[in-house]
């Protein structure tokens, strides 16, 4: 069932991160599903920290980037409302070495009328999970 209530495709998602942090990140939004997004971030120089693996802030960043997108989409009526990020938290799990990638997806754990929960796995290319996130979003009225 599709959850999303403003359309979205990888094109346009990938557009409305044009000069934000995502793209200097080099976040790329890879899939739209019916209840979840997909993102992928290289582990690179601007992604590392100084022992050449994925800083934390990074994972992070990506995991906002997914879930603030995904509480856009969930809004009724973007004229009038906007998603916040509340809090987040994130449990880094297994280190990821300069080179590689990195793919986060979101997912629903509830979206209320005034705040949405998001989860986020992030994975490395093997499929082993790195961090996993949580991220709560309230829904303010637009000024």
């Amino acid at each position: 069932m599709m959850i999303w209530k403003q359309p979205a495709t990888v094109d346009g998602l990938n557009n409305l991160n044009n000069n934000t942090l995502a793209s200097a990140l080099g976040i790329t939004i890879t899939e739209v599903g019916p209840d979840y997004l997909t993102a992928e971030m290289p582990v690179g120089s601007s992604t590392v920290q100084p022992f050449r693996i994925l800083h934390g802030g990074a994972s992070v960043a990506l995991a906002e980037t997914l879930g603030s997108i995904a509480s856009t989409l969930s809004i009724d009526d973007l004229s009038k409302h906007t998603a916040v990020g509340l809090e987040i938290n994130a449990n880094h799990l297994k280190s990821v070495r300069e080179g590689g990638r990195v793919t986060g997806t979101v997912r629903p754990v509830r979206i209320g009328r005034q705040i949405h929960v998001w989860n986020i796995e992030i994975r490395d290319e093997k499929g082993d999970l790195s961090c996993i996130s949580r991220l709560t979003v309230t829904i303010v009225e637009r000024r």
